[in-house]
C-alpha cells in the first residue's frame, strides 16, 4: 500500500497517543435538554475533545462526519484556511487516528473536502482506516 510522506511524519504519527487524557466538563448554563439523552456540543479544540471521548465511547460511534479545513488558501472571519501543506497533514494524521479507535466495527466515517487536499487526505485515510474500508467518493 502507498504510504504518503511529510516533513514530520514520524512525529505526527505519535501525536495522538501524546496528547493529554483531559475531563469534559459540564457548564449548566449553557446545558439545554434531557443530560441522560447522551447527546453533547463540546467546544474546545477538537483533538482534546477526541481524546476526552475515547474512555467513554472508544470502539461505540456508528457515524462520524468531519468537514476538516479545505486549505483553499484563503482567510475567513474565524480562521485562517492557508495551512503550509505539512502542517495541515499534521493537523489531520492525529485526528485521524483518534476517530479511528472511536468509530465502532460496522461504523463509518463521512469526509467532507474538496481537491485542495483531498487526493493527500484519500491516501492518509487508506492508511489509517485501511484501503479495504474504502467505499467511495460522492460528488
Amino acid at each position: 500500500m502507498p504510504i504518503l510522506s511529510w516533513l514530520t511524519r514520524d512525529d505526527d504519527i505519535r501525536a495522538a497517543r501524546q496528547v493529554p487524557y483531559r475531563l469534559l466538563d459540564s457548564v449548566p448554563e449553557l446545558s439545554a435538554g434531557d443530560p441522560a439523552s447522551g447527546n453533547m456540543l463540546i467546544q474546545g479544540d477538537n483533538l482534546d475533545a477526541l481524546k476526552a471521548l475515547l474512555p467513554f465511547y472508544a470502539g461505540r460511534v456508528k457515524c462520524i462526519y468531519i468537514d476538516p479545513p479545505y486549505n483553499t488558501r484563503s482567510a475567513f472571519e474565524h480562521y485562517d484556511d492557508n495551512l503550509e501543506h505539512t502542517q495541515w497533514l499534521s493537523m489531520m494524521w492525529p485526528r485521524l487516528e483518534l476517530l479511528r479507535e472511536l468509530l465502532a466495527e460496522d461504523g463509518s466515517i463521512w469526509v467532507s473536502i474538496d481537491d485542495n487536499e483531498g487526493h493527500y487526505l484519500k491516501v492518509v485515510t487508506d492508511e489509517v482506516f485501511g484501503r479495504r474500508n474504502f467505499i467511495t467518493n460522492i460528488v
